[in-house]
């Protein structure tokens, strides 16, 4: 669900890690500590490796010492700010398969941009080549929930003028949900921009807020009393 999945979408991004969502139940922690076992994964930092830290929305991280994967980090998590449960996140994968037939379940892209919504820096590049490499791949023939997914997730305010421009009526019904595109659909680029940049300020705002209490707990656990 992270770097990895974006060159797998043609985002590249380069990364050092692998990020997972997981199923947190009993049976399929079992199946994940045997996969760690078998990378010769090792717990670092906190929280520690238990189900009740998953459900509550933490990220456990491992480094491998398997000689084939020596120092990999893999980061696993259940739950996410703005996105929806790992059942419905597994309905909407998306498969792909390897050259040696090697098969990858990965975040469908509509799902990987949510969970790209952090306060992070780097993250917010990412998403605007994620939903520009899906409209340059798609742009020929969409169908109506492509261009409804551009209109609600485009970064690039060029490109937004342009869809918005091409789709005018859906443009102005999306606008309850996402104002800006009253700019959009109005031509009006400047105002479109700064709107774009309040966005993303208040999407990270949310983000900060929504880690702030889990935060918090870590510390208690670096520091117990």
């Amino acid at each position: 669900m992270g770097g990895q999945a974006c060159v797998f979408y043609g985002a590249a991004e380069f990364s050092r890690d692998a990020d997972f969502a997981i199923l947190a139940d009993a049976a399929n922690l079992a199946r994940l500590r045997k996969a760690l076992a078998d990378l010769r994964a090792e717990p670092i930092a906190v929280p520690p490796f238990e189900l009740k830290y998953l459900r509550r929305g933490h990220a456990i991280h491992f480094r491998c010492q398997h000689p084939e994967a020596l120092r990999m980090r893999v980061d696993v998590m259940s739950k996410m700010r703005g996105v929806d449960s790992f059942a419905k996140l597994w309905r909407r994968r998306t498969t792909i398969e390897l050259p040696d037939g090697t098969k990858c379940d990965l975040l469908s892209l509509p799902d990987l941009v949510q969970a790209k919504k952090t306060q992070r820096d780097k993250d917010w590049p990412m998403i605007r080549r994620l939903v520009e490499a899906h409209y340059f791949s798609h742009k020929d023939k969409p169908n109506t929930t492509q261009k409804k997914f551009w209109l609600m997730e485009l970064r690039t305010p060029q490109l937004l003028l342009e869809v918005a421009a091409a789709n005018t009526s859906i443009a102005w019904r999306l606008a309850a949900k996402r104002p800006l595109l009253r700019s959009a659909a109005s031509g009006k680029l400047a105002q479109l921009e700064r709107a774009l940049a309040t966005e993303e300020n208040k999407l990270r705002a949310k983000d900060k807020a929504y880690w702030s209490p889990l935060l918090a707990e870590l510390e208690s656990l670096r520091h117990p009393k």
